[in-house]
């Protein structure tokens, strides 16, 4: 391993310092106060781990307001506790019983890879995200019925029904974690789903009364 981990970049190292000397000088007393009176984020945003996708930046979010945990395609699994290792659930166990938020947000976005993946797995052009061996086909199997929801529509509009798929499925599996539905249960917490188009810059909100997507 000593062989592998080298020194940051020099250009991160720059950007680094830029911040320290700039942003950070500038709110000392902020960050010394969030780091002694720890954090109390309003909400929690389960977004995708691309790089396109600027949670902060989109919302106008400063350092605390927001508890964020990214992976691959947005996607939440089911409650499943099975003594396994779950990122992505003990995230959302965390912000839910510890951090108490009072909303919790799927973030989607458009010309998603991961959701790509899926559609090309699913329907037998990507043969290496089935090896058992895949990490990234093991976990795009959770979107796998979100698939099988768009096989009616044209070849052209199944990717794209497919990354509004991947919001709701994980709304619906958000519902199967009891200290979810406790929260929401109790009207202590909101639950939303959200797709952003990256070219566009437009945001569309899922409304579960007409199950349909509308631009905010």
């Amino acid at each position: 391993m000593r062989d592998h981990v080298k020194p940051l970049p020099s250009y991160l190292v720059s950007r680094y310092q830029g911040w320290h000397a700039t942003s950070y000088a500038e709110n000392r007393a902020w960050y010394r106060r969030l780091a002694e009176e720890g954090q109390r984020p309003r909400s929690m945003i389960i977004a995708c781990c691309d790089s396109r996708v600027h949670v902060t930046s989109m919302f106008g979010a400063d350092q605390g307001e927001f508890f964020i945990h990214r992976n691959i395609a947005n996607l939440v699994p089911e409650f499943t506790p099975d003594g396994d290792h779950h990122g992505t659930s003990a995230a959302v166990e965390y912000a839910v019983t510890s951090l108490k938020v009072a909303h919790l947000i799927v973030l989607g976005h458009s010309n998603c890879g991961g959701v790509a993946g899926c559609h090309a797995m699913c329907s037998g052009h990507a043969p290496e995200l089935e090896e058992k061996s895949s990490f990234v086909g093991t976990w795009l199997n959770l979107l796998r019925p979100g698939y099988e929801r768009v096989t009616e529509l044209p070849a052209e509009e199944q990717v794209l029904a497919m990354e509004r798929e991947a919001v709701k499925i994980s709304l619906e599996n958000l519902m199967t974690f009891p200290f979810v539905r406790e929260a929401l249960d109790s009207d202590r917490m909101t639950l939303h789903g959200l797709r952003h188009d990256i070219g566009e810059g437009t945001l569309e909100q899922y409304d579960a009364a007409t199950d349909r997507f509308e631009v905010i």
